[in-house]
């Protein structure tokens, strides 16, 4: 994998930054012409472009802009002579990445591209995560004909190319990451990154790091420098999953980002500007916490721009039956099972249920529907009436981790999908049960 394109039409330019580039660990391929490097080049190139500016036929600046042309983000690190200085500066505004006058020291060049390797990896990274999100159908909860949902996707269609930052509202379970990942997708920016943050699933103590980034040595455990969420989305939209969870001190800087579009990473005074689409997303009543001094007021109008709710299932019943029908293809697939017919059970179930877990309830029931299992309210409670309430549960509860077992010949990760629980939580649940997953497995031969 190459990780530097160095090309100068000085052979011996050329071949010392080769030999520094090389001795540090990189992998270079070196080019003395401009359009043997384009040649070489594509979308998927995973290193990063140096070059210099003084070149015959196509100089340093006509090739940035043909490498931007193939890939926007590709980062591309400019050799200039003094006299070039002025003009290496406009490329910059332009997307370049960096700059070196010459003469300049190996070891800024080791760290310019370093950094740019970095962010490069990033770039990928992101990408190959939105085409797997893409390619497991991650709109179907927007699916349904109901008026409520007619309603939230012509709105999203109206405001997709708006360049304003959204609130989506919406209970737990609703869709409310993909509302916004619609919203990036269907925007000008679908072409950048998407970087989501769950303001609530990471901790305290990293949250800031995260988002802001930061150089190395800024704190305890700083090793290199990280470039944090914001700065990655970029050109993007940065979604700020559960924001009621951010702290106080955490707000005061996110406003602050609001309002300048603008960060400083830990450890440094440099101030860095960014062009991003914040798209926050809660499940609770943020005026609520405004009034009990929980969440900043003018954070909470600064995010209230344009204010998106997600209905709940139980308000949109005619979706339901739409919905479940994708899910349990898309289960039976995933299981490589036969679509099952639907008993009376399950289409009572579907009909009187109120969901509570929303959409990614009725994803999980189809799950196990598909695997042959699924909610029995006229069963027989596996230990009897007279029991006390608590034994009654856990006996209902090792039941269905039996029969998830059974369905899925002891597949513990499709047993968790269809229980909807955490793998950690299932061995838990195992070992307090006593239930030994290898018995249901097949028997070899």
């Amino acid at each position: 994998m190459t990780d530097v394109a160095f090309i100068d039409d000085d052979d011996t330019m050329r071949a010392a930054n080769v030999q520094a580039l090389t001795l540090a660990g990189l992998t270079v391929a070196a080019f003395a012409l401009p359009h043997e490097a384009l040649a070489a080049i594509d979308g998927a190139f995973p290193g990063v472009v140096v070059t210099d500016v003084r070149m015959p036929r196509i100089d340093g600046l006509e090739l940035f802009r043909r490498l931007r042309a193939i890939d926007p983000d590709l980062p591309v690190i400019l050799i200039t002579g003094h006299g070039d200085i002025a003009m290496a500066v406009d490329a910059m505004r332009e997307g370049a990445y960096d700059f070196l006058a010459k003469p300049y020291a190996a070891d800024r060049l080791l760290t310019s591209v370093r950094h740019a390797l970095d962010k490069r990896h990033l770039q990928l990274e992101n990408r190959a995560l939105r085409r797997a999100a893409e390619a497991a159908s991650e709109n179907l909860p927007l699916l349904g004909d109901s008026p409520s949902m007619e309603r939230l996707r012509k709105t999203l269609r109206q405001i997709a190319d708006a360049d304003v930052d959204v609130l989506v509202e919406g209970e737990t379970g609703a869709g409310k990451d993909v509302v916004a990942n619609a919203l990036h997708r269907w925007s000008r920016r679908a072409a950048r990154p998407f970087v989501a943050v769950n303001c609530g699933a990471l901790p305290e103590t990293v949250i800031e790091s995260e988002l802001f980034g930061h150089e190395a040595g800024a704190f305890t455990g700083a090793v290199k420098k990280r470039v944090g969420r914001i700065e990655h989305a970029h050109g993007g939209t940065l979604f700020l999953d559960e924001i009621e969870a951010m702290s106080p001190g955490l707000q005061v800087k996110l406003l602050r980002v609001l309002e300048t579009r603008e960060i400083a990473p830990l450890g440094t005074n440099d101030i860095r500007p960014v062009d991003i689409r914040v798209v926050a997303a809660t499940k609770t009543d943020l005026p609520t916490l405004v009034r009990q001094g929980v969440f900043r007021e003018d954070l909470y109008y600064r995010l209230h721009v344009v204010s998106l709710r997600v209905p709940p299932l139980r308000d949109r019943r005619a979706d339901i039956v739409p919905l479940f029908a994708h899910f349990l293809d898309r289960a039976a697939k995933q299981f490589g099972r036969a679509v099952p017919a639907i008993g009376e059970a399950e289409r009572r179930h579907l009909q009187t249920h109120d969901w509570p877990g929303n959409v990614r309830e009725l994803a999980h029931f189809a799950k196990r529907v598909a695997l042959g299992f699924s909610e029995e309210p006229d069963q027989a409670d596996p230990i009897g009436q007279d029991e006390p309430l608590p034994r009654r549960v856990d006996a209902f509860e090792a039941a269905q981790i039996r029969k998830a077992l059974e369905a899925t010949q002891g597949d513990v990760q499709a047993a968790c999908e269809a229980l909807g629980l955490p793998r950690k939580t299932l061995y838990d649940k195992l070992r307090r049960h006593a239930i030994d997953q290898s018995a249901y497995r097949p028997t070899p031969g």
